[in-house]
């Protein structure tokens, strides 16, 4: 068989290599000196009689011949980690790691009080550390390894190396105070645009798609403050200084928010149609076979499907 003068870790090496298409990242994912992983690249070339990858002003360009194998590489290489982590790591629940999520307080508030208790039962060395996604996508920190998972509702476009998984569709409504003097019993349009407004803003931007959608109908909403936290627009109405502000939220956010405040605070129906938001865990193609953090997405997706 040809496999028997074939050293398989070139794949490895080839698979990280056209991923990161820089020497020195490689080296490190690899954990190996640079020296190692030049002596690994020319046993590459040797073995498939081209060059692979060529320097260039910003690390490495894969040759057109490193293209052409890549694709068939990419798939196999998480496959043999797949096999791997699935018949010799059966107690990966006792690792000593640390896992970084990206995400939002309110995704924090909501996930980790369960999340915590399980990782504690079930992976007693395992330390959680979060991070705010401030309203985008940690593209950088997934691809080298500085963060395992981002759970958001607003990652769009992603690239082909990263994976994604829904865990819960939100409706969007309305959180007022009672003492409210622009709310009857029902919210309408013109109740609803007489109030001021509360918004959370990760990234400064005031113009929503709530804001979006009421341009199109020509008219326009009074924005207090955008504030930069999901939890504490909430705090704020059910304080009553200021009775008549709102704060337009995700459904599963008012419930808490009324759980708490059930005098105080009253939720009400978006009187507009706007899309559901869809709440999802993003991570990138390298931690996809770990066994560990396999454990972990599925037990944010057992948490998060119940809300």
């Amino acid at each position: 068989m040809n496999l028997l003068h074939r050293d398989l870790n070139l794949l490895l090496i080839f698979h990280v290599l056209y991923q990161e298409q820089n020497a020195s990242r490689a080296a490190e994912i690899l954990a190996i000196s640079q020296p190692a992983l030049s002596h690994k690249l020319n046993k590459l070339r040797h073995e498939w009689n081209d060059s692979l990858f060529v320097k260039a002003p910003r690390g490495l360009t894969p040759t057109p011949k490193a293209h052409s194998i890549a694709k068939q590489i990419n798939q196999l290489v998480p496959n043999l980690e797949r096999f791997y982590s699935a018949h010799i790591e059966p107690h990966f629940e006792q690792r000593d790691d640390r896992i970084y999520i990206y995400t939002t307080d309110y995704i924090e508030q909501l996930l980790f009080p369960p999340l915590l208790c399980r990782i504690r039962k079930c992976a007693p060395n395992v330390t959680v550390i979060t991070r705010n996604t401030r309203g985008v996508l940690p593209r950088t920190e997934l691809e080298k390894g500085q963060c395992d998972l981002a759970i958001a509702g607003f990652f769009k476009q992603l690239p082909d190396t990263f994976r994604q998984q829904s865990l819960m569709n939100q409706p969007f409504v309305v959180l007022a105070n009672t003492q409210n003097q622009h709310i009857r019993d029902e919210l309408d349009l013109e109740s609803y645009l007489a109030s001021e407004h509360l918004v959370t803003t990760l990234t400064g931007d005031l113009n929503g798609v709530i804001d979006q959608l009421l341009n199109q109908l020509g008219r326009q909403r009074r924005i207090m403050a955008g504030l930069s936290s999901f939890l504490v627009p909430s705090q704020i109405i059910a304080d009553g200084e200021c009775p008549n502000l709102v704060v337009t939220c995700l459904q599963s956010l008012a419930k808490q928010a009324i759980e708490r405040e059930p005098k105080r605070l009253v939720v009400h129906e978006l009187p507009l149609e706007i899309p559901t938001v869809t709440i999802s865990q993003v991570w990138h193609e390298r931690t996809h076979a770990d066994p560990l953090r396999k454990w972990l997405r599925e037990q944010i997706k057992d948490i998060l499907s119940c809300v």
